[in-house]
């Protein structure tokens, strides 16, 4: 089986979706600046446009995905929305599988997205990984903390003329990056949201979660935090870590795991399928308990140090899967739009 046949099945194993995969060619080395910079710039659909950020910390360039805000002539905050496991290679992507492009049609806010970092947390890893350059067509570097809170946002707020305010949203692997950027970068955000993520890392089940994810992208876990038991692991957890959680408006949503109104055939993203259906039912609804003991586990641990910051939206029902990210979204965005004064 093809290399990039075996992604789209890892991904799908895990978001419950599979689509088409989208490649990105970056420049030559030569054409490279030396601080981050927009190297590429392309109009796509409606008011979005893709774009190419050169990160010196990854010595690459990364695709990025940036919807205008509707009155573009003035200045507008961002929303940086991160894509899953699959880091938006493979099709399972927020425009993709969501209506953002409609959502945000008449929000003031810009909102990015990268189109690349699959299966590796965002964040920076201690060693390149020979797995996740093969399998992502990359250099193995992997440096996505720096990339994401240092050296990406001032080339969006330049370029974008943006307000210099900031959000961070994202689902599934990035609902546990999202806690973790956030407690990296203190005063970089005025909210966060996360959607079925396990903010456990170096504890059971968390910790076997993580293997698992980076391992569907036949990438190592001890390159990215060191062996189990590597003080790396613990201090990159947002649930040992949940004090050092900035007291700003913080959304944790998560289903119990069980079928919900996305988890029939009416669901036009499974296309009819009964397969995919099968395999949303099955493997998104393990998931998604996993993710619940996780999240219920935070919300005890936020409880304690007494964080009245952070609001838990525990659903009755859904598995891990893109219609109840897309709800979660919508629910989420009143908290977002008012940390950013929209």
């Amino acid at each position: 089986m093809p290399a990039r046949r075996r992604r789209g099945v890892a991904t799908t194993l895990i978001l419950g979706v599979c689509t088409a995969i989208a490649v990105t060619t970056a420049p030559t080395a030569a054409a490279q600046p030396t601080g981050a910079a927009i190297v590429s710039e392309q109009q796509g659909p409606d008011r979005r446009i893709d774009i190419e950020v050169y990160s010196p910390s990854m010595d690459r360039n990364i695709p990025l995905q940036v919807l205008r805000p509707m009155d573009s002539d003035r200045p507008a905050p961002t929303l940086y929305l991160l894509n899953g496991a699959g880091g938006g290679e493979d099709g399972a992507s927020w425009q993709g599988q969501t209506d953002v492009a409609q959502f945000f049609a008449d929000k003031h806010v810009t909102v990015v997205t990268p189109m690349e970092g699959a299966f590796s947390y965002y964040t920076d890893w201690r060693n390149t990984d020979p797995g996740l350059a093969k399998t992502n067509d990359n250099n193995g570097r992997n440096m996505w903390t720096t990339f994401l809170t240092r050296e990406l946002p001032p080339v969006i707020d330049s370029a974008f003329a943006t307000t210099g305010e900031n959000s961070l949203a994202g689902l599934s692997m990035t609902g546990t990056a999202v806690l973790d950027l956030a407690i990296q970068a203190p005063t970089l955000y005025r909210s966060v949201a996360s959607y079925s993520g396990c903010a456990m890392s170096s504890e059971m089940p968390g910790r076997q979660f993580v293997t698992m994810v980076v391992g569907a992208g036949s990438g190592k876990a001890e390159n990215m935090w060191g062996p189990p038991g590597d003080p790396e692991w613990t201090a990159r957890d947002p649930y040992v870590n949940a004090a050092r959680l900035p007291r700003i408006p913080i959304y944790v949503s998560n289903g119990s795991g069980l079928p919900g109104p996305h988890d029939t055939l009416g669901n036009p993203r499974l296309k009819g399928y009964w397969l995919t259906l099968g395999s949303q039912i099955v493997v998104g609804g393990v998931i998604e308990s996993a993710t619940n003991y996780c999240t219920h586990r935070l919300a005890d641990r936020t409880r304690e140090l007494g964080m009245d910051n952070v609001v838990f939206d525990f659903r009755p029902a859904g598995t891990h899967s893109w219609g109840y990210w897309q709800d979660d979204l919508h629910a989420s965005w009143p908290m977002i739009a008012r940390s950013l004064g929209i």
